[in-house]
């Protein structure tokens, strides 16, 4: 069975059961708990961030290089999107999220008790590659979420990653100035044991797939045409890209001003940055109903240029922290908006491959954000925070630019008849 015979094929009992469950929605119990794991899956790839100096030291590795933890983690999430995500289409998305749960427990192990600079990088790309459970949470809640209520669904689970990638920061600053950097990967390996047994006791069970017969190599393929098929996948991926180096180049390089004189902040104050850039995730919750109601776009280019204004409070971090502090929020507050806003418009349009789509579209977020961090360290190394600035204030107006474009082309009535022609 190809993947187009299995996509046209008409209902089996099992497809309508699937669909009585996505028809009663996503339950608001269960869209908490789906967010909390994705928060404590998505925190160990950004762990490292405050952590770079003491790593560096610890291992030996030279502090213009240190950036390359978080590029090796990025390679393996990017690894991890193409070939795991789109399993969710495939396999029973319930064992597929349990087992990637216990896997990166081990990964994280390997990290925690790394001897040699080699295997620390090994065991971070082992850690992000195994990080997209993420991703395939994040189909699961849209294709158990009614259609009216995918973008809500997608808000709540979306604003749970972000949460986790902003308070990784505090939590890893926060254990490492307690017992050390090591610490903090055995602790999350302890806490996502947990969560996979408990992961295991409630979450649904799942449906066989039309797709079931079909090859492995046959979703792969499926994966990279939907690329040819669906115009507003290239342009979210393309976002996601810009975004997501945007904000690695303020997330891996800020601990390298703060940690150093004047400031000479401990680790656990650099990761209360973590904490503002919280609040902003949270007042962009929201994003998704707004592309539920057809104003996607629209939310879209606002994001974007809030994105570019934060630069300028954050270039002030020699005058005030508090300023930096405002940019934070601004800046992770637009990035969340963006990111809620696309998974929700590029899953309206397939959701039967839902999986497929998003592990395609978050490629690009990890490419992004590896380029973004290693991009970031360099030229801290030769420009200083201010050089820093400009590379990120340059990213954000080409972002903005892009959606001009896109946006120019597009019908005044376009966001609407999107996401109302999808119900």
């Amino acid at each position: 069975m190809t993947i187009h015979d299995a996509a046209t094929a008409g209902p089996t009992n099992a497809d309508e059961k699937a669909d009585d469950t996505a028809g009663r929605g996503l339950s608001r119990g269960m869209a908490m708990l789906l967010a909390l794991t994705c928060g404590l899956s998505v925190a160990n790839i950004y762990f490292a961030q405050p952590l770079l100096d003491a790593m560096a030291r610890d291992l030996g590795i030279d502090p213009a290089a240190i950036g390359m933890v978080v590029t090796f983690t990025q390679i393996g999430y990017a690894f991890g999107l193409i070939l795991i995500v789109p399993l969710g289409d495939l396999w029973d998305r319930r064992r597929l999220i349990v087992g990637q749960t216990v896997l990166s427990a081990i990964g994280l192990v390997i990290v925690g008790t790394a001897a040699h600079a080699a295997v620390l990088l090994v065991g971070m790309a082992l850690v992000g590659m195994l990080a997209v459970v993420v991703q395939v949470l994040v189909a699961f809640a849209a294709t158990l979420a009614r259609p009216d209520g995918r973008g809500r669904a997608i808000g709540t689970v979306t604003s749970g990653i972000v949460a986790g990638i902003l308070l990784a920061r505090f939590a890893s600053g926060a254990l490492a100035d307690f017992g050390g950097w090591r610490m903090v990967y055995l602790v999350s390996a302890g806490l996502m044991l947990a969560m996979a047994a408990l992961l295991l006791r409630v979450l649904p069970r799942g449906r066989q797939s039309a797709l079931a017969r079909s090859s492995y190599l046959s979703l792969l393929r499926s994966t990279a045409s939907l690329f040819v098929e669906e115009p507003i996948l290239r342009e979210r991926a393309l976002f996601a890209f810009l975004i997501f180096a945007n904000l690695n180049v303020f997330w891996t390089s800020i601990v390298l001003p703060l940690s150093a004189p004047p400031f000479a902040l401990s680790h656990t104050t650099i990761g209360l940055l973590g904490v503002a850039g919280f609040a902003g995730a949270l007042a962009a919750r929201n994003a998704g109903r707004l592309a539920d109601l057809g104003w996607a776009q629209r939310t879209t280019g606002l994001s974007l240029l809030l994105m570019l204004a934060a630069w300028a409070p954050i270039a002030c971090l020699q005058s005030s922290l508090w300023l930096v502090v405002a940019g934070v929020i601004v800046l992770d507050l637009g990035l969340q908006a963006v990111h809620v806003t696309s998974q929700s418009l590029i899953i309206a349009v397939r959701p039967d491959a839902a999986s497929r789509l998003v592990g395609g579209y978050m490629v690009f977020y990890s490419v992004g954000s590896a380029i973004g961090a290693i991009a970031s360290t360099m030229v801290y190394a030769m420009a200083g925070w201010s050089g820093v600035c400009v590379l990120g204030a340059g990213i954000s107006a080409a972002a903005l630019l892009v959606w001009v474009i896109i946006a120019s082309r597009m019908p005044v009535t376009a966001d609407c008849a999107l996401m109302h022609g999808q119900k």
